[in-house]
């Protein structure tokens, strides 16, 4: 709704303006011309519509050409709306009596995506959730990305809330204690003689690759054992950034990616059209049924030396009144690394190719942070790739649905034409530890 209100402000301001300009030159040519004298100034109908419509053709290419951002909160999506209840409220009613079951640990170990690198500008500090923690995330003048816990050890401060980057370190707006982002060390006290020896806060492996920040988490403390590959297309600008959308989802993040074991729902949840939009309730309403996608897909986890990484291979194509479309016919890869970040790439005979980096970050133990950020052929008008990620967006949002209401099950019932879920589960298992973090049943009765 903001970004169609930015919109609206933005038509009116420049055709407010052409009108100004319009009238203006019209009134200063009347009273400095002789009345003998014909008005250069004076604008036909024609010519006077003709401004208003290059007004209207440049907000368009504007609009157009601009990255999207959709940015959905924890409440916006995936529930059923009550006469007379806001929408935060049902979403809270909804966890507290939905039935968690026998959930996996709520953590699993590798990299997350914390935010895009261009958000993160020099000399800025950003305060984010992680894996249930507050973290501090800061880039130095230089353009050194350091993370550190939020909270500084001296007095519990949030250094990045008021906090200063000062050189590598940042600085506690409470007190001016300094920390070093590569080690934690604390480097100044302001008011003491001596820093002492133990006086450090806790850094997070991090690094950035394919325009975003990822920070790397592991119960024991153990050292990244794998990296996230470069996707050489964006680092050299073949691919540029045409937008994202950012959802939260209330669930356990393994019913996130298993979605790409789970073949059968494809052709029940997401056959109807994405013109029949995202409630459920309405999805097969009869004035769709013109229009539906069928999907080809296959799954299956990669070996030695990628065996933290899987392949979905998936093949859309689209029916009209029963017929096959071909220019909507689409080719994907879906390749998972680790346990919440996907490459999804794409091709079309004729629209071109580019890539969805679809990102999973766990914000709270059933709180999940999911982004579709997308990357396209600079050659390709920018409408293209901003249609492709809101036909993800919409079949996306059906799923968050579902995972917003539904209940984990660690034994589910399965046929054999499930078998991918059984292997995918048994293939994400090896994010886990023994000492991963598990849901008690008192957290359980907290209201997140």
């Amino acid at each position: 709704m903001k970004s169609v209100l930015r919109s609206v402000l933005s038509l009116t301001c420049v055709l407010g303006a052409v009108l100004l300009a319009n009238a203006g030159s019209s009134f200063l040519s009347a009273r400095l011309l002789p009345p003998s004298v014909p008005n250069p100034s004076a604008r036909t109908p024609g010519s006077l519509l003709l401004l208003i419509l290059l007004a209207l053709g440049l907000w368009a290419w504007w609009e157009l050409a601009r990255p999207v951002e959709l940015l959905r909160g924890p409440d916006d999506v995936g529930y059923i709306p009550e006469r007379g209840r806001d929408k935060a409220y049902i979403a809270n009613l909804v966890r507290r009596r939905r039935k968690k079951g026998d959930l996996p640990p709520i953590y699993p170990n590798g990299w997350y995506h914390l935010l895009d690198s261009h958000r993160l500008e020099p000399d800025t500090v950003h305060n984010l959730t992680v894996c249930g923690e507050q973290v501090a995330v800061y880039r130095t003048v230089d353009g050194n990305v350091y993370v550190v816990d939020a909270y500084c050890p001296h007095l519990g401060a949030n250094l990045a809330v008021g906090g200063r980057v000062v050189g590598d370190c940042i600085e506690c707006p409470f007190h001016g204690w300094q920390f070093h982002g590569k080690d934690g060390k604390c480097v100044r006290i302001p008011y003491a003689e001596k820093v002492p020896e133990f006086a450090k806060i806790k850094t997070w492996p991090n690094f950035e690759m394919n325009g975003m920040v990822f920070v790397w988490y592991h119960c024991d403390r153990i050292k990244p054992t794998w990296t996230i590959p470069e996707q050489e297309e964006i680092t050299s600008k073949k691919w540029v950034y045409r937008g994202r959308t950012e959802h939260y989802v209330n669930a356990h993040i393994e019913e996130i990616p298993e979605n790409a074991a789970d073949i059968a729902h494809l052709d029940f949840l997401h056959e109807p059209s994405i013109l029949s939009g995202i409630d459920l309730r309405y999805t097969k309403s009869r004035l769709w049924e013109f229009f539906r996608h069928t999907w080809k897909v296959q799954w299956e986890a990669e070996s030695a030396p990628n065996k933290h990484c899987s392949k979905m291979t998936l093949k859309h194509a689209s029916l009209f009144f029963g017929r096959h479309f071909s220019l909507l016919d689409v080719d994907v890869v879906a390749r998972q690394v680790g346990p919440g970040i996907v490459f999804l790439t794409f091709k079309h005979s004729f629209l071109g190719q580019g890539i969805i980096l679809h990102c999973v970050t766990p914000v709270e133990p059933l709180l999940q942070r999911v982004s579709h950020s997308i990357y396209y052929q600079k050659n390709i008008p920018a409408i293209v790739p901003r249609f492709i990620l809101m036909a993800e967006c919409t079949q996306f949002e059906r799923d968050v649905m579902v995972w917003n209401n539904k209940k984990y099950i660690s034994k589910p019932l399965l046929v054999k034409e499930d078998s991918a879920i059984g292997k995918h589960r048994r293939w994400y298992s090896q994010f886990y530890s023994e000492n991963s973090p598990r849901l008690t049943f008192q957290e359980d009765g907290l209201d997140w």
